[in-house]
């Protein structure tokens, strides 16, 4: 059996130049950290005993014979990949939601990869992980996906990725302080908005938007490289008035992206002091990123009292294999 952790993401700048119908032929890059809230995936090759060759459980569970019997599409196209023929069992749990603009669908697939290679006895890169999961993802199960959550889900970590056409994503580690990055993350609140929503869907009509957004998607590049200006001079408030600003932005580019409800929830935190934040993943539902001082959280947390807030801390390790003893269960 074999389990593995895998982070869910908070993206701050740059989301929307990480689809390669943009960095194909433009710069993109992004801003973003993950979080310890994680995908956990439970593998094991499954024993002859059972009617049914292979079960997979997550918010349904399937009993099937072949791989292509089964529904979950990461989950099919990931053994079709690996090029695994055994029956199998697969189990999926998480910290939080399923879209809800964290990168989970990614982190679902990354996780899987990871385990299934180690039930292979084989060990792959972060970056290996990364760009196979982008290529299940893009090209196996044709979603509207960026490249941006399964480089995060893999490396883990605060970090400033760099997209340029058909190079592989260039990972940089954001250098902060101990000090600074404690007092960057003291200023984050999220809240569930108690809306879920397809990401694919949403981001479907933003990449159609692409050559009508070359103005905005080229000032959400250039946020990233002020927004890392703004962490090297420690301008905590500069860093929430770029993702105010960043939200003003990304909401014009599709109108799925928000909705008269995130708007409000939006509006009643910057009239309580928030200096910025914005929706995370595609938009139209999922998790809120609030941003304030944090003499000023208390009065947010007043202001979005219907919410469910959610606490945080970044992390740094990526992708893991926290279980491992591969021949459990197997029959020879």
């Amino acid at each position: 059996m074999i389990i593995s952790r895998t982070p869910f993401r908070v993206s701050f700048f740059g989301g929307g130049t990480d689809y390669p119908a943009w960095f194909n032929a433009h710069p993109g890059a992004v801003l973003a950290t993950t979080i310890d809230k994680y995908c956990y995936i439970t593998a094991r090759y499954l024993p002859p005993f059972f009617e049914h060759r292979s079960r997979i459980t997550y918010s349904k569970m399937e009993h099937v014979q072949g791989i292509d019997d089964i529904d979950h599409p990461a989950v099919r196209e990931t053994l079709r990949f690996l090029d695994i023929h055994k029956g199998v069992e697969i189990h999926h749990d998480g910290d939080l939601p399923a879209r809800a603009g964290l990168g989970s669908s990614s982190a679902f697939t990354v996780g899987l990869l990871h385990a299934f290679y180690a039930l292979k006895g084989v060990m792959p890169s972060k970056d290996r992980l990364a760009l196979d999961a982008i290529h299940v993802e893009q090209d196996m199960i044709r979603e509207n996906v960026g490249c941006q959550d399964q480089v995060l889900a893999a490396h883990g970590g605060f970090n400033h990725i760099e997209f340029s056409g058909a190079q592989a994503p260039r990972v940089r580690r954001v250098t902060v302080s101990p000090e600074n990055l404690a007092l960057l993350q003291d200023h984050m609140m999220l809240f569930f908005t108690g809306l879920s929503r397809t990401a694919s869907q949403i981001a479907a009509q933003q990449i159609e938007n692409i050559p009508n957004r070359r103005k905005e998607l080229t000032a959400m590049h250039a946020m990233v490289a002020a927004a890392l200006d703004c962490l090297n001079a420690a301008d905590f408030t500069g860093f929430g008035r770029l993702l105010d600003e960043s939200w003003r932005i990304k909401r014009t580019l599709s109108d799925k992206i928000t909705t008269p409800r995130i708007d409000d929830i939006y509006a009643a935190a910057m009239k309580a002091g928030a200096l910025g934040g914005k929706l995370l993943g595609a938009g139209g539902g999922g998790f809120i990123l609030v941003y304030a001082d944090p003499e000023k959280k208390p009065a947010v947390r007043r202001a979005l009292e219907d919410l469910l807030e959610i606490p945080f801390r970044f992390e740094a390790l990526g992708s893991q294999i926290i279980f491992y003893q591969p021949n459990s269960g197997v029959v020879a």
